[in-house]
């Protein structure tokens, strides 16, 4: 009896000491599932681009946005994988109400509104990023943060251009804040 209960314990101990160890921190598997949600929703706002945009510079970014960020979003299952997190794999309840707010819409208008989100989203993602490559505990996680971020980066300033074109303005620094 005592050599199963002992048994059964190093059984119990040798499965979960390796799920502890490669379970991301807190902070970084909240950092995961937010740009999963984020690479989730770019995908599909950039299908919706392609479809619903006037402007062939908005069908461009909408279709660069769908590319790049399912590249992440898998890259990012990799790593989730590793340490444990679930990835989602639809739209969160937030990120769908946008993407049916931007559905109501087409040609100008649909520009005008998917740019100004971009921007926006894009703004938030920067500083996500800077803060998940600067501060986040898994080093894998923070790895993928860094790597990640220039790209992000340059999305960004392509979403600041594209914002400046739908709203008539030259200046690529236009930002939905300045509207």
């Amino acid at each position: 009896m005592r050599n199963s209960l002992m048994g059964l314990v190093l059984v119990g101990l040798l499965f979960a000491v390796p799920a502890l160890a490669a379970e991301a921190p807190r902070g970084d598997a909240k950092f995961i599932k937010g740009a999963a949600e984020g690479n989730l929703a770019e995908v599909k706002l950039g299908e919706l681009a392609q479809q619903r945009a006037a402007s062939d510079a908005v069908k461009e970014f909408g279709k660069r946005m769908a590319t790049d960020h399912q590249k992440a979003y898998d890259e990012l299952s990799q790593v989730a994988s590793q340490k444990g997190v679930a990835m989602p794999t639809a739209l969160d309840r937030g990120h769908q109400r946008r993407y049916d707010k931007l559905a109501k819409l087409s040609g100008a208008d649909f520009d005008r509104a998917y740019m100004k989100e971009m921007v926006r989203d894009h703004d938030k993602d920067v500083k996500a990023f800077q803060k998940e490559a600067n501060a986040g505990k898994d080093p894998d996680v923070k790895a993928w943060a860094s790597r990640t971020l220039p790209t992000v980066q340059e999305h960004q300033q392509l979403a600041k251009q594209a914002y400046a074109g739908v709203q008539g303005k030259n200046s690529p620094s236009a930002s939905p804040s300045q509207k």
